[in-house]
């Protein structure tokens, strides 16, 4: 019993402190260099041999080439970014108005075959009315 160990001891408030530091710019450095990464592969400005070129760049001196990278093309990195953004916007936007669309149409057609149904269209005036709809 007189062999027990401290751990507080051992592992002292100001070395958690340098492994959570460690963490948190090992984390960080991950974000940085996946961003850069895709950024490289989202510019359709590049063509595929400076991206080959920076990837491989990258691979082989990795902190060096992420620095480079950002320094010498960094602010269109930014750039890219917003106009990614605002083109997943606009297909989102689309994709509302079209299914939107769609489902103003369905509703339409269902309250045509009930007019139908009931006798206050014939069939000729339902499918003169379908085929504008679906026009």
């Amino acid at each position: 019993m007189d062999d027990a160990v401290d751990l507080a001891y051992d592992y002292p408030v100001l070395g958690a402190f340098w492994t959570v530091m460690w963490i948190f710019l090992w984390v960080v450095w991950l974000v940085l260099l996946f961003r850069v990464f895709v950024d490289i592969f989202r510019d359709h400005e590049m063509n595929g041999w400076a991206k080959a070129a920076w990837i491989v760049f990258m691979l082989l001196i990795p902190f060096l080439g992420v620095l480079i990278y950002i320094i010498v093309r960094g602010r269109d990195m930014g750039r890219r970014e917003i106009q990614h953004a605002q083109e997943q916007q606009e297909a989102f936007n689309a994709y509302i108005r079209q299914t939107a669309q769609g489902a103003g149409t369905g509703d339409e057609l269902a309250r045509l075959a009930e007019l139908r149904s009931k006798g206050d269209l014939s069939e000729e005036e339902f499918q003169r009315a379908k085929d504008k709809l679906l026009s």
